[in-house]
């Protein structure tokens, strides 16, 4: 039995003909690879559009049932996105479930490549060699210091051991929390201001921050307003991510 990122065995059940995708950047990268194989996607899989699998719900609130009736040969899931009670009711169910486990750049591509070859037993595709090529190396040095709020009331913002911090490390923009003991820590908005920050980062998921909404709070701080889909997801947007976060940040 071979484990997934969280050291849990899978079972085998044969060729996988039929998943279910309950995180976005997984689902992408399924669809990139081999899309018949997806029946059940989160609503939150907007990426590739006009998907023809079924809307299961939420990444936190998924449709168990409707998951264990489309007899799925594998669920993919992440030890971030989604809740483990939901993982165990569909393992009891008879479900094979392969749970991944991404803080860095490099665990994105040693878990994607896994979680495609060995999980769902398909070839390695060549989109995931380019995303790997597109990442300088070595990454930059993180010489702008940066405050990157990621939800609005209450203000929360990137803390230590995230993936997006990583990311945006590689593109010269150093995390002022990545030393918090929390990963999404709630700060107030005071507080932020008064960090000493040369730059405030704004994606657009989870929370959508907007010209309108976000960089009028930070006045005396240049704001990049960036891709969250860039920022947060690890998949086929891996390979534009630099060149479109590059643009952003300035």
């Amino acid at each position: 039995m071979t484990p997934d990122d969280l050291g849990t065995p899978l079972t085998p059940r044969g060729v996988v003909r039929r998943v279910v995708s309950l995180v976005p950047s997984l689902t992408e990268s399924l669809a990139e690879t081999a899309p018949h194989l997806l029946v059940g996607v989160t609503d939150w899989c907007t990426h590739p559009a006009g998907l023809p699998a079924r809307r299961i719900g939420g990444t936190k609130n998924p449709d168990l049932t409707a998951i264990v009736a489309l007899e799925p040969d594998l669920v993919l899931a992440n030890e971030e996105e989604n809740r483990p009670a939901d993982l165990e009711a569909l393992r009891s169910a008879g479900v094979a479930v392969w749970v991944t486990r991404i803080r860095t750049l490099e665990e994105a591509f040693a878990s994607l490549r896994r979680a495609l070859t060995v999980a769902c037993g398909l070839p390695e595709p060549d989109w995931l060699a380019a995303a790997e090529r597109a990442w300088p190396d070595p990454p930059a040095t993180g010489a702008r210091r940066a405050v990157i709020p990621v939800w609005r009331r209450p203000w929360m913002v990137l803390g230590r051991d995230t993936f997006a911090g990583d990311l945006l490390l590689r593109l010269g923009v150093r995390n002022l929390y990545a030393d918090h003991p929390e990963r999404y820590p709630k700060i107030a908005l005071p507080d932020l201001l008064a960090s000493g920050a040369d730059l405030v980062v704004l994606p657009d998921e989870p929370y959508r921050f907007t010209a309108e909404d976000g960089p009028g709070f930070f006045p005396a701080t240049p704001a990049a307003l960036v891709s969250g889909r860039h920022l947060t997801w690890y998949g086929p947007s891996l390979a534009e991510a630099p060149r479109v976060l590059g643009a952003a940040l300035g």
